[in-house]
């Protein structure tokens, strides 16, 4: 039995990093990608190789196992552990040295591969192995697994890139890996002379000569022919053998220019049977994927699977050339061929391919999918054939999946439909694992083909090698860690591949009574929280294409509990409560609250998340419980509740009085101390004539209009706090002909009500909302709504908040974006033509759930030239006025938006059709931006 305690004080005396051993650290690290969850003790996030090694000493010196840790996206169990993990994200994540000349780069284990790519792309060169997880995995993760990638038949795996790796063993001693057995501890030296000499025959004989052979021990590196290359066999070891510390690397030249051909098959086993042909071309890539994983993708020619063919040149010429020679070699097969030599849509493709390791865990009927059977690799040559057996072997088991992956080398990844929540679900799982290793090695393959063996298939792993060599694994494994400390359970005497199932602790289906209706979850919160599978997307802190607004506060702290998958973790340990989970109090758990905190409901996870998670809805949902017969935070009742009270002011007549109370600084930090406002905040502007009001009298004055009907929506925002928008967009939409009506009553999506979990009001509000509309409904109007989380909160938030009543669903169907309604009620309006460029930011409720194709053309016929900025702007209406939230709003400003208008051209015209992201820039920049209405409306004169 471990004294915790005792290991705790022994770590925070020795290690001068960070040790943690609370329950949000422990929670955040249970799982990786995989379908594997094991609690660890604590975790220690070293500052450099002294801390590994007094780490390691005080964990050997309680009999504690010892987990190394980079971006936790491993899929095979590998990341996780009982005892500490050692998280080498945090300190030792930086690029130490590169030298052009010699190609390599000197790297710390904890370095993101992009932030190595970035630094050696200054000298023209690249680290060849670029997993789609290339945005957030660790060097010292692709070393633990040897990661490939998608360029790997050009640059090969990890072990081909590696030159030199310095480790440390649970014994505590340090040795440097290279070419040969110097450099090693002398006892290891002698053992592994030993083995090789004694073994040379099984060396030779027991590897099967394949591409991507990941699976087990790279023995075969230590054979005299091949140099005894030590660093080459521990690369792939899943941190069982030593702990690395820092590692030498090879770099590639990058080609300056790259084209990509998309080649259409009649299906799968087609593209799969035509890759190994165009190796000759020599490609960069030879991707393969099918209908069922990608759907109608815009950009891809006729077929029902494809392969992704990439060259490169030192121009764009060249590049092109080589493209055309495979695109003509590869014609006679194919259904249909696209040639992409622009970078954007190039980057466009590839990110369909990116991202598919989140997109296959739904099937497009909504199921569940899930890893387990990933990454086995065959003979190129063999691919169709497998193929063509493994869906035979899937349909026996009367399962389903989405083979995809790198075809080119005869990888495959999938993701299936296992049921792995009942015990006849779970039995299935195993007996098929069994089935199709037997056929991968039927074929001569290897059950892992990038991601390692883990615990989903090590336990597999003799009938791949047979048990002669399988000993002699764990004769290598004793050899270095004898103790048995590093990452037990893994490779070597491996843990069944049915056990630890992450699954196991949570509650059956609909256990959790919740407000929302979960619809694509089967209104199962449970289901919504297991959509996070760990692929860890939310980690990025930068994007190529610098839209991306997933996840704001995570770019802006660095630390995992403010990711959507660190909030997912945090969730799904407290649904396991009582069942073995980290965190046991439920719905009142601080540790889940305080995570949440800093979520800025800007809902980017839902459309940036390969897998769907939307922690907004589930930020609200667990905040409707944490507080339910409870005081809330005051920002709840003044900011959570600010349509009631702005309806108040503007019934009394009393703006002119709280703006001016508002300029009193003694009066105005009062309020702001009363309300839970962040005192550095301005307080806005109330309107002295609301929009309505506006709207009434204009309307008694003006009489009836012909024209198509609209009915323009009069949020919160525009009514009482900036009427000008709304009185722009009467101007543009009568100058387009149309004939704009407002509700009868006073309307309200409830958004604020959801966004700090007040949900029974929030549904009263909707209710009386949909009573107002419900003639506009029947006549089946359309819903111009200008402020775009006000648009999104009808779209989403009131069908899945009043699931049951047909109402909600028709007013979602009706929600129009401004741009929206003049595309499609006046298609022939053509706007003024302004010709000045634009900077600003696209709403990010705008990108995750409306989207703003409408938006980009209006402003293309404006001749408003130029790319909004994506991101979040901070503020994401009450968050950045809430007290404490201040800096983290500012930063995330900073991210994006602030640098995008310091940058604009002189002239341009600042776009932001969100309140929230007009307030930030004003009180940010001193910049005013207008909505577009507002400057359609100008132009109009």
């Amino acid at each position: 039995m471990v004294d915790r305690d005792a290991l705790y004080a022994g770590l925070r005396a020795a290690v001068r990093g960070d040790v943690d051993f609370g329950a949000t650290a422990r929670a955040l690290t249970t799982m990786d990608a995989s379908n594997y969850r094991r609690v660890p003790l604590g975790v220690v996030a070293p500052f450099d190789a002294g801390d590994v090694a007094a780490a390691l000493a005080v964990c050997r010196e309680h009999g504690v196992p010892v987990v190394p840790r980079g971006g936790g996206t491993s899929i095979a169990g590998q990341a996780t552990g009982v005892g500490v993990v050692l998280d080498f994200t945090r300190h030792m994540n930086a690029v130490v040295g590169i030298d052009p000349a010699a190609r390599t780069a000197v790297v710390q284990p904890g370095v993101v591969l992009d932030t190595l790519r970035a630094a050696a792309a200054a000298h023209g060169l690249t680290f060849g192995p670029d997993p789609s997880t290339h945005a957030r995995c660790t060097l010292g993760g692709m070393i633990g697994n040897n990661a490939c990638g998608s360029h790997s038949v050009a640059w090969g795996t990890t072990a081909d890139n590696v030159r030199s790796l310095d480790v440390l063993t649970y014994d505590g001693e340090r040795a440097r890996l290279g070419r040969g057995l110097d450099g090693l501890p002398e006892h290891l030296a002698d053992g592994l002379r030993d083995l090789i000499d004694g073994e040379l025959a099984l060396l030779r004989t027991g590897f099967p000569p394949l591409p991507r052979r990941i699976s087990g021990y790279a023995l075969d590196a230590l054979l005299p022919e091949r140099h005894t290359d030590i660093a080459r066999a521990f690369t792939g070891s899943e941190g069982t053998l030593g702990v690395l510390t820092e590692a030498t690397v090879a770099l590639v030249p990058a080609p300056r220019a790259r084209a990509l051909a998309v080649l259409g098959y009649a299906d799968e086993s087609a593209a799969a049977d035509a890759a190994h042909l165009l190796l000759p071309y020599g490609p960069l890539t030879v991707e393969g994927m099918a209908a069922d994983l990608v759907g109608k993708t815009a950009g891809l020619p006729e077929g029902a699977a494809w392969l992704f063919v990439e060259t490169g040149g030192a121009t764009g010429g060249e590049a092109a050339a080589r493209t055309a020679e495979i695109v003509r070699a590869a014609a006679p097969g194919t259904t249909g061929r696209a040639v992409v030599s622009d970078p954007a849509g190039q980057r466009a493709l590839w990110r369909v391919r990116d991202d598919a390791a989140g997109t296959a865990t739904r099937l497009p009927d909504g199921s569940e999918a899930w890893p387990g059977w990933e990454d086995c690799a065959v003979p190129p040559p063999r691919l169709g054939a497998y193929l063509r057996e493994f869906r035979a072997l899937l349909a026996r088991y009367g399962l389903r999946g989405a083979p995809y992956g790198h075809f080119g080398d005869g990888c495959v990844h999938v993701r299936i439909d296992f049921d792995l929540l009942s015990p006849d679900g779970v039995r299935r799982f195993r007996d098929f694992s069994a089935d199709a290793a037997e056929l991968v090695v039927a074929h001569g393959g290897s059950l892992s083909g990038e991601h390692g063996d883990g615990q989903a298939r090590a336990e597999l792993l003799p009938r791949m090698y047979g048990p002669e060599l399988v000993r002699l694994f764990e004769r290598v494994k004793d050899l270095w860690d004898p103790a048995g400390g590093l990452n037990p359970g893994m490779l070597v005497r491996p843990h069944r591949l049915d056990e630890n199932l992450r699954f196991a602790v949570l509650p059956g289906r609909g256990a959790v009574p919740v407000e929302f209706g979960y619809p694509h979850d089967g209104g199962d919160f449970t289901a919504a929280v297991r959509r996070c599978v760990g692929v860890a997307k939310c980690r990025e802190t930068a994007t190529d294409t610098g839209v991306g607004v997933m996840c704001p506060s995570y770019r802006v702290t660095g630390e995992e509990r403010h990711s959507t998958r660190g909030r997912a973790r945090l969730l799904h340990e407290m649904l396991a409560g009582e069942r073995g989970g980290v965190v046991t109090d439920g719905w009142r758990s601080e540790e889940v609250r305080d995570a949440l905190d800093l979520c800025l409901s800007c809902k980017g996870c839902r459309s940036d998340c390969p897998a769907g998670v939307d922690m907004a809805t589930y930020k609200a949902e667990f905040l409707h419980h944490h507080y339910a017969g409870r005081l809330r935070p005051a920002a709840h009742y003044t900011m959570g509740r600010l349509p009631l009270w702005l309806r108040a002011a503007a019934a009394l007549r009393a703006a002119p009085a709280l703006n001016a109370a508002a300029r009193v600084p003694a009066v105005s930090g009062l309020m702001k101390r009363v309300g839970g406002i962040a005192p550095e905040r301005e307080l806005p502007e109330v309107a002295g004539e609301t929009f309505r009001r506006w709207w009434r009298a204009r309307a008694a004055a003006a009489g009836e209009r012909a024209g198509r009907t609209v009915v323009l929506w009069p949020d919160t925002f525009t009514d009482h706090l900036s009427p000008a928008v709304g009185r722009a967009a009467v101007t543009v939409f009568e100058a387009a002909g149309l004939r704009v009506v407002l509700p009868p009553r006073a309307v309200c999506c409830g958004l604020t009500r959801v966004s700090t979990g007040q949900l029974g009001q929030a549904r009263r509000t909707m209710r009386r909302t949909l009573g107002v509309l419900a003639p506009a409904l029947a006549a089946g109007l359309p819903v111009a709504v200008l402020e775009p989380s006000c648009a999104a909160a009808l779209r989403t938030d009131v069908p899945e908040l009043l699931p049951d009543d047909p109402r909600a669903r028709q007013l979602a169907a009706s929600v129009r974006t401004f741009a929206e309604t003049l595309e499609e009620l006046a298609p022939d309006w053509r706007p003024p033509y302004i010709g000045r460029p634009v900077a600003g930011q696209t709403h990010c409720h705008q990108h995750a759930v409306l989207g703003d194709a409408a938006e980009r053309r209006l402003r293309s016929r404006a001749g408003l030239d130029g790319e909004l900025s994506g991101g979040c702007c901070g503020l994401a209406g009450n968050f950045g006025f809430e007290r404490g939230h201040y800096e983290v709003s500012v930063a995330c400003a900073e991210e994006q938006l602030l640098p995008a208008v310091r940058g604009a051209p002189r002239g341009a015209e600042l776009l932001a059709d969100g309140y929230s992201c007009r307030t930030q820039l004003a009180q940010l920049a001193g910049h005013r931006a207008r909505h577009l209405a507002e400057v359609l409306a100008e132009a109009l004169g």
